[in-house]
């Protein structure tokens, strides 16, 4: 157990996952959390970083910084998303062992595991076949830190620990029009329409993948549960435990929304794994349980997109 007044810093702490860290730590009584902006801290430059770490001495390292994008963004900047996220993370990673972290937890991607992964995924199927094309260089880079951590934890007794999300959403999120993730994206695309009065809103892809959702909240829960309670070599996979296709999730935002029009379906090419869901039993064995339903997340979602745009 963490004790209430370790120092604990949170990278990324400004993003949708770093922020629910964030929130869930100071609910819980944690009092002495670091946190750095980018503009205070650039985690892609090795020399800052080592200084940071010497100067603070962090005693655990929630490491949510990275460089994300949805589908469009990986396809169209990968070497950006390898180049950046391998520095974020090798930086962060070794100035934490190197300076006396007790312990480290490294937040991967469900999308380390191969494109035809056994359904559910469990975690030994990381690097059993070909990955994805469409986010190869992000799922490379997110493998390259998990292979470090265990290297750390094999060679030095580094207590870090992996763990792979499902697909997230949540208070936080990037809605930008073509950068963001699907259900951000789909958020923006429904309320714009409605807004503007628009017949139908158009949707990337066929609407037959299927996908699992995590509500960020549940997400930082099981992130402090897991540093809590769990070390060890093994990647631990955190989803929610269902799952819908694309098309159901466009009609169920589409309500959330208030959109009342069609919705379309083009460039199936866009359809990226045809299902990714996790097996989490290795996490539900420790006793963890999500605690979000989809639709109200979505709702939540929602009301946070709409108090964001009035404030800009």
């Amino acid at each position: 157990m963490m004790r209430r007044d370790a120092r604990i810093f949170v990278a990324g702490h400004r993003g949708l996952v770093g922020s629910a860290i964030v929130r869930r730590l100071r609910d819980a009584g944690y009092a002495s959390l670091i946190l750095r902006t980018h503009g205070e801290l650039d985690l892609t430059r090795q020399a800052d970083v080592a200084r940071f770490f010497e100067e603070e001495r962090p005693e655990y390292v929630f490491l949510a910084a990275a460089k994300v994008g949805g589908i469009h963004a990986n396809s169209a900047y990968p070497a950006d998303f390898i180049r950046d996220n391998l520095l974020i993370q090798t930086n962060v990673i070794d100035s934490a062992y190197h300076s006396g972290t007790r312990k480290l937890l490294f937040l991967g991607s469900s999308c380390i595991y191969p494109r035809e992964a056994p359904q559910p995924i469990p975690e030994d199927a990381l690097l059993t076949g070909p990955l994805e094309k469409t986010n190869e260089c992000y799922a490379v880079a997110k493998i390259a830190g998990i292979k470090h951590c265990q290297a750390l934890r094999r060679q030095y007794g580094f207590d870090a620990i992996s763990v792979m999300p499902t697909n997230l959403y949540g208070p936080g999120d990037n809605y930008h029009p073509e950068n963001s993730h699907v259900i951000p994206g789909l958020i923006r695309r429904f309320h714009e329409a409605k807004t503007s009065g628009d017949a139908e809103v158009a949707v990337w892809g066929s609407g037959t993948p299927l996908r699992e959702f995590l509500h960020v909240d549940d997400l930082a829960d099981a992130l402090v549960f897991l540093m809590e309670e769990y070390s060890g070599e093994a990647i631990v996979n955190i989803g929610s435990g269902s799952e819908l296709t694309i098309r159901e999730l466009a009609e169920l935002i589409g309500r959330v929304v208030g959109f009342k029009g069609a919705i379309r379906f083009e460039r199936p090419e866009m359809d990226g794994t045809p299902r990714k869901f996790l097996d989490s039993r290795r996490l539900r064995a420790m006793g963890w349980s999500p605690k979000w339903p989809l639709e109200e997340g979505l709702a939540e979602a929602y009301a946070s997109f709409r108090e964001r745009e009035a404030g800009e």
